[in-house]
């Protein structure tokens, strides 16, 4: 299409197609955080993005899995006594996040190869959607990455955290611009925003968005499960050995202590900061979505702090990964609509 615009039928149906990915890639992070919590995601040592797709069929070819997989530091050191069947819970939870993922590209593939034949894309929408698709593909790499650093080092019983860091924050900022550009298509940006409101949106997304990459840190060490106790951790404010012998300031990525403890008060950073904005800003052009961003960042911090004394069970821990994509996607939200670009005077309110 030679326009700028794309007209409202494309318009209808590309958002749709946006809402379809955004979901699939937040169901994606919900498996994948199952995956990790039933640590299950080195059961595959294998990438293989065809054959890969189906499962072993017979007892020879479960057997061969499960070969493999004895072969990895995780069953010689930690899973040593587990049986087929054990292993067989933890290869269907890879197996089908995996498989999940290829459905995510067949989708985001099929619906831009269907919208290329209709010819409802203009330039600006076909160079967005191909880099929808490429930091997708991109993802698949990441992610086999991932999983590579606890199958090859044979002193690892897990995936390298901040490989695992990577690994979530790419997959948050797929689901963030996919929102991103489905508000472009359905929402109504801000007008008569100041420049510190607007600065303050943006700091609160970026703040956000790092605490989310700290709470993956927190997850692929267990951090979650070691420091139970609350507001003290082991009885200290600050964690005596905060910084652990032989890692130094690698203790900010893989410390139990360091990563627990910055993941808390990045948090409470977040929350007294969120509140201040809500109160600052009542009755102001963002006033409605400061509050309400308020709202899901305190329900997070509650929700995180139950999580953490109760150590982290797989119930609450997705609950609290769940619950923190959706803070994100407010404060995405939140931002996009005090970006400078304006359309018309409209009240801050969801897009439909």
């Amino acid at each position: 299409m030679a326009q700028d615009t794309i007209s409202p039928v494309a318009a209808r149906w590309i958002g749709r197609w946006l809402i379809l990915i955004a979901l699939m890639v937040y169901a994606m992070i919900l498996i994948g955080g199952a995956t990790r919590l039933t640590d299950s995601g080195l059961s595959i040592t294998e990438w293989q993005p065809i054959s890969g797709t189906l499962p072993p069929m017979g007892d020879a070819a479960w057997a061969l899995e499960f070969e493999k997989y004895k072969a990895t530091a995780e069953y010689q050191q930690q899973n040593y006594n587990m049986t087929m069947g054990e292993f067989q819970f933890i290869y269907w939870w890879e197996w089908g996040h995996r498989l999940f993922g290829r459905l995510i590209g067949l989708v985001a593939v099929g619906g831009f190869i269907w919208f290329a034949a209709k010819r409802w894309m203009d330039r600006k929408w076909t160079l967005r959607l191909l880099f929808l698709i490429a930091l997708g593909g991109l993802q698949g790499f990441i992610g086999w990455w991932m999983v590579a650093s606890g199958i090859g080092d044979t002193d690892r019983l897990d995936v390298a955290p901040y490989r695992l860091m990577t690994h979530f924050g790419l997959a948050l900022f797929i689901i963030a611009v996919t929102a991103w550009f489905w508000f472009d298509l359905t929402g109504k940006r801000v007008v008569d925003v100041t420049k510190g409101a607007r600065n303050l949106a943006m700091l609160l997304m970026g703040l956000i968005f790092v605490q989310m990459l700290t709470g993956a840190l927190v997850a692929g060490l267990d951090a979650g499960r070691t420091y139970t106790d609350w507001p003290l951790m082991a009885g200290e404010l600050v964690p005596s050995h905060y910084l652990e012998q032989g890692l130094g300031v690698r203790s900010l990525f893989e410390g139990r202590a360091a990563t627990q403890f910055n993941h808390r008060f990045l948090a409470y950073a977040i929350w007294a900061l969120s509140l201040w904005a809500a109160w600052s800003y009542r009755g102001s052009p963002l006033g409605r979505g400061f509050v309400i961003l308020a709202v899901l960042v305190t329900a997070q911090a509650l929700w995180g702090i139950l999580t953490l004394i109760s150590a982290a069970p797989l119930e609450l821990a997705l609950i609290h990964q769940g619950l923190g994509v959706i803070v994100m996607l407010a404060s995405v939200y939140l931002a996009w609509a005090a970006s400078p670009v304006r359309s018309q005077s409209e009240p801050l309110k969801a897009p439909v």
